[in-house]
């Protein structure tokens, strides 16, 4: 299905904008994504942080361009019979405006927390998680540009073991008490670090199956063939 709707993406003017405006849009959540990461690492000020919060503003504008764009297309093409891709692109804007949403909960978090969190220090699960995230997004974005499904099955098919249960055990260890990271506001930052985490993982998920799955299927595990 991927591959079809690329073709039809690049062959209509506005749609062809909104599909390249969507790849940029995904490239820019990684960037402040990772100075996120940065930022959370190395206590920069107050000042900084909150500069970078407002680049999601970009981000937003982006999604709203999106939808201008496809709407636009199709109040102009009346008889066109592409519906599918338009909808596959405004779902998959969604979820690229969620990921710059969790990551301004990072960037809350090195706001409002006193100390750095960095990662490896504190726990290998959650360097782990921190570090996953970061392959994943390049990787989504390979998968976006090279319309390669394997590499989307391959992200879909090992999220639950490398983000999810990782994740999911940090959380529950803080909740029951056996994982504690010194003071009570470091093990709150963690959890909250590590559930962000998470949900940026399932949105850049949601994204990859954009390429293997039909469109009442997205976000979903693909069904096994029988």
């Amino acid at each position: 299905m991927w591959k079809e709707l690329i073709k039809i993406w690049k062959s209509v003017g506005l749609l062809e904008q909104a599909w390249n405006e969507s790849y940029e849009m995904l490239g820019l959540s990684r960037e402040i994504f990772v100075q996120a990461i940065k930022y959370l690492r190395d206590g920069v000020n107050r000042a900084t942080l909150i500069a970078l919060k407002k680049r999601d503003e970009e981000i937003n504008a982006y999604q709203r361009d999106v939808r201008r764009k496809v709407m636009t297309h199709y109040s102009i093409e009346k008889e066109t019979t592409d519906i599918a891709s338009g909808l596959v692109l405004v779902n998959m804007v969604v979820d690229i405006e969620r990921l710059g949403d969790y990551t301004k909960n990072i960037l809350d978090l090195a706001i409002q927390h006193p100390q750095t969190i960095i990662s490896e220090e504190l726990s290998k699960d959650l360097h782990m998680v921190e570090t996953e995230m970061v392959i994943r997004f390049d990787k989504t974005l390979e998968a976006i540009h090279t319309q390669d499904p394997e590499v989307a099955k391959s992200l879909m098919d090992t999220y639950q073991e490398q983000v999810t249960d990782i994740s999911d055990s940090i959380v529950n260890g803080v909740l029951s008490g056996e994982l504690t990271f010194g003071s009570e506001s470091k093990t709150a930052a963690v959890a909250l670090y590590a559930r962000y985490l998470k949900r940026i993982g399932a949105h850049l998920k949601n994204i990859t199956t954009t390429q293997v799955n039909p469109f009442d299927a997205i976000g979903y595990k693909p069904k096994k063939e029988h």
